[in-house]
């Protein structure tokens, strides 16, 4: 039937999945309609544009300061990666911290409670929703990605499990808005909170382990042996084979911090996850050639005791032709070697996390309520 003349035709609204459709049909009828809602105004665009030239820019001063032409890419990628990682943790707090809430205060929800759409469908529609609104932001970064890779040095391992890590973090987040804002109120609260779970553990938990380390303390007792310059200069230097003339030990104490007992904290961390996930790859000198590997590197080492009786002998080490022989240490690629990888219990704790705020979110919405929190709009 056509619509008459001078009028606008009103576009059906899409139908209800039937009982036989099963749960994945209902759940993407969800995402898409939320999908369109986010993608229909400018601003959605604007956002979008604004993160490829912030990226942009980022890579361009990274090719600058790390000289990755003659380097290799590595640096850039895992630093674009790291990147697009914190923009994530900016802007999906806001795009999932109201999806449920907004939609109950604008009087929306309940329109779609009285379809056959079930409060799972709901639930995990908005977070997948949310999620691929994230994952449009990495997607976004490919074109970088693939030209740090150009530059040489990132191994097929490092691009893979980075992405693949990178986008399980982005979904964590967007778990995180989408349970909180089923479960609180208001919007702008829930919004808030979900900045603040992300702070707590991207920057928290590195205060919690820095001052954690410092509090609990332990004395190291150093043994200082130096050699006797000033007999050498009166007596010559030693017949060969002998020990050079040695000064009487020096032994002194001072506190050092206990690191180890708290780098657990470290494990939750989105971006050490990331970095501690990421294949390690060295130079020649056992030196890691990303910002991976660094950051690994340095939590790994967080693991081990401090030697609490150390012994620097100059004596040992010295030689007649004044050569310097260098001490016996580890290598930062043996230090990560050696250690044990955190970032699986770190995934775990946030998947977890994530679950659970969308599991207390389907309790809060499943219809019908036994009981609405005060001020609730139900229509």
């Amino acid at each position: 039937m056509s619509a008459a003349p001078g009028t606008t035709p009103v576009q059906a609204r899409p139908a209800d999945p039937s009982p036989d459709d099963g749960f994945f049909a209902g759940m993407w009828l969800v995402v898409t309609l939320d999908l369109k809602q986010r993608v229909r105004g400018v601003a959605w665009y604007v956002l979008l544009g604004v993160f490829v030239l912030l990226v942009t820019i980022v890579t361009g001063l990274l090719v600058l300061a790390t000289n990755a032409w003659d380097d290799g890419g590595g640096g850039v990628f895992s630093t674009i990666v790291f990147f697009v990682l914190l923009l994530g943790t900016l802007v999906s707090p806001a795009l999932s911290g109201n999806a449920i809430n907004g939609e109950r205060d604008a009087g929306t929800l309940a329109t779609t409670q009285v379809t056959l759409i079930t409060t799972a469908q709901l639930v995990v529609g908005k977070w997948i929703a949310a999620w691929l609104t994230a994952l449009a932001f990495l997607a976004a970064s490919v074109p970088f990605l693939v030209f740090a890779v150009a530059l040489g040095q990132v191994s097929a391992a490092t691009i893979m499990v980075s992405v693949l890590v990178l986008a399980i973090e982005l979904g964590v987040i967007a778990a995180i808005g989408v349970g909180l804002s089923g479960v609180l109120t208001k919007p702008l609260f829930s919004v808030a909170v979900t900045y603040l779970v992300v702070a707590a553990l991207s920057i928290g938990t590195l205060i919690a382990f820095g001052l954690g380390g410092t509090a609990i303390q332990t004395t190291v007792r150093q043994t200082y042996i130096g050699v006797d310059w000033q007999a050498l200069e009166q007596d010559g230097p030693p017949p060969a084979g002998s020990l050079a003339p040695c000064l009487p030990p020096v032994i002194r104490e001072y506190p050092t911090p206990r690191f180890d007992l708290v780098w657990g904290f470290l494990a939750a961390n989105p971006y050490v996850v990331l970095a501690d996930a990421a294949p390690g790859t060295f130079d020649e000198y056992g030196s890691p050639r990303d910002l991976f590997g660094w950051i690994a590197v340095g939590v790994r080492s967080a693991q081990h005791a401090p030697e609490t009786d150390v012994l620097i002998d100059d004596c040992a080490t010295w030689r007649p032709s004044g050569e310097y022989v260098q001490r016996d240490t580890e290598t930062p690629q043996e230090i990560h070697d050696r250690s044990v990888p955190s970032w699986f219990v770190g995934l775990t704790i946030q998947a977890l996390l994530g679950g659970g705020a969308l599991f207390w979110a389907w309790r809060r919405t499943e219809v019908p309520a036994r009981r609405l929190p005060a001020g609730s709009r139900v229509a």
